[in-house]
């Protein structure tokens, strides 16, 4: 039996209910029960045991987990609270309840993963598991050598300087940049420190999958993307679990508190004054590829 017994959060992330991290804010509100108990953090429950979430029971999943790559227009908002305007579950209207991966501004565009998997959540999103994500970006006046050798080398935001990254420059206005973290409005902040305001940005690649799907479309991750995701993810997934929840609030915290760039006024707007990097779209967007 112990073999059998999981810890509680990650029963119910494996079930596609929500994130792990999202399973431990719904189990500290008190809004789990163990047979009909209110558990503590880090409780276990074997198969036999009956788990509900606001008195709904929750059963582990016996079908295949959903894995989507969605090219996310600018105007989405990357949240499951549907009472949000132009949230991204009701824009995809997928026949069953999954969520995103992380976050992509409201103001942005690109590739986004979909999942009805709690688990993997966590791992692709640790922040000191180096996992790569690619940006093309649009700036509102000419890059220079200078611009593109201090983004590279790192940028003080946010209580901290970002980590040395990839930075290649396209064209007068265009760059494109390598991250393997994922602090608030990375980018947009990195730019505005250097006096550069963003005017597009899409986000073209997530560690091992690329965008390739028209704006608005989305398309299930193949096999073999999933199991070469998998196993890129799973060499440092088990390393970071404790300290990543108290560290992502912290950034959170200040960053609320402090302007984009300490020597200018805070800047509110939402950066896409400029054209969109991709602007072919579709009459139908939300019509699956």
């Amino acid at each position: 039996m112990e073999e059998e017994l999981k810890r509680l959060n990650k029963f119910i992330s494996e079930t596609g209910y929500c994130s792990r991290r999202e399973a431990d804010k719904l189990i500290e509100e008190g809004r789990v029960t163990i047979n009909g108990i209110v558990p503590e953090m880090g409780t276990k429950v074997s198969p036999e045991d009956e788990v509900r979430i606001d008195g709904k029971l929750i059963k582990e999943k016996t079908s295949k987990h959903i894995y989507l790559a969605f090219n996310k227009p600018i105007g989405i908002e990357c949240t499951t609270n549907t009472d949000v305007k132009d949230n991204i579950v009701d824009y995809i209207n997928y026949p069953k309840r999954i969520f995103p991966i992380g976050r992509l501004d409201k103001a942005s565009e690109g590739l986004i993963f979909m999942t009805d998997d709690g688990d993997i959540v966590n791992k692709i999103l640790r922040a000191r598991n180096n996992h790569e994500k690619e940006y093309i970006v649009t700036v509102n006046k000419p890059i220079t050598d200078r611009f593109i050798q201090r983004m590279g080398s790192g940028i003080p935001i946010l209580d901290t300087v970002t980590r040395k990254c990839k930075v290649e420059q396209i064209s007068k206005y265009i760059f494109r940049i390598v991250l393997t973290q994922g602090l608030n409005r990375q980018i947009r902040r990195m730019c505005e420190y250097l006096g550069y305001d963003v005017t597009a940005l899409k986000r073209i690649r997530i560690i091992n999958i690329s965008l390739d799907v028209p704006l608005g479309r989305y398309r299930d991750l193949t096999s073999a993307e999933i199991k070469e995701l998998n196993t890129l993810i799973e060499p440092s997934s088990k390393t970071e679990e404790a300290s990543l929840p108290k560290e992502e609030p912290t950034r959170r915290i200040s960053e609320a508190r402090r302007p984009l760039n300490p020597n200018r006024p805070q800047n509110n707007r939402n950066g896409n004054n400029g054209k969109p990097f991709n602007t072919n779209r579709r009459n139908n967007p939300r019509k699956k590829d």
